[in-house]
């Protein structure tokens, strides 16, 4: 479980709604430059968090139906989910230390 799970509107149920751990999304696209930006911190995030946190990409164009289900107006958007619903979101590029200074109070315990 060390690297992103790639999810679908097909899959996103099964993998993110109903996953045992949190589970971060990363809402993406290939023509997105910031979304390339921040893809390798969030293969870091899969490997530092393997067993506390579940990484999920979602390729928005082409799962536009699980995009517009969340609001998803900007890419690169991060969110957390935990026990099927969302409890943190995060808008554009940053840095990994900012990323892991928000997710952390959700990892706790």
């Amino acid at each position: 479980m060390s690297k992103p799970i790639e999810v679908t509107d097909a899959t996103f149920e099964a993998e993110v709604l109903k996953a045992d751990l949190p589970v971060l999304v990363d809402f993406w696209a290939a023509w997105c430059g910031p979304c390339k930006m921040i893809a390798p911190i969030v293969e870091e995030l899969a490997k530092d968090y393997a067993g506390k946190l579940k990484v999920c990409k979602l390729n928005v164009d082409e799962n536009n139906q699980t995009a517009a289900q969340f609001g998803i107006m900007s890419i690169p958007t991060l969110m957390l989910f935990k026990g099927g619903k969302p409890v943190e979101r995060l808008i554009g590029y940053m840095p990994k230390a900012k990323l892991v200074e928000k997710l952390s109070p959700h990892l706790a315990g």
